[in-house]
């Protein structure tokens, strides 16, 4: 009995997890004036971002040069910034697939009216 209720829970939360990530990328879009190549350029710099920074966190500063307050504080933006230029540079392949979706669930979006 409990496995019917569970496949029914999981479904629910399926189904709105799909809601909201079709609204999240409508919001997306519309921030981006439905330009889906700059979206999922910055969604996969972002991406690529988060990535990143553990590779970083695991690098011990050499103290004669470097460490303190200032590089903890702009560490976040040097990481950011490497992440933008991978992605313009090419990135990981993110960018198409991400595109693809966001045309997809415009597409359902538009059925749906």
């Amino acid at each position: 009995m409990s496995t019917g209720i569970d496949s029914t829970v999981q479904f629910a939360q399926q189904q709105l997890g799909d809601a909201t990530a079709t609204k999240r990328a409508q919001n997306l879009a519309a921030e981006h004036g439905g330009n889906f190549d700059e979206a999922a350029a910055d969604f996969e710099a972002m991406f690529i971002t988060q990535m990143l920074k553990p590779l970083f966190e695991s690098i011990e500063v050499n103290p004669m040069f470097g460490g303190g307050k200032g590089e903890e504080i702009f560490q976040g933006f040097l990481i950011e910034e490497y992440g933008k230029s991978l992605g313009q540079a090419g990135g990981v392949g993110i960018a198409d697939h991400v595109k693809q979706e966001l045309i997809r669930i415009q597409e359902m979006a538009q059925k749906q009216q």
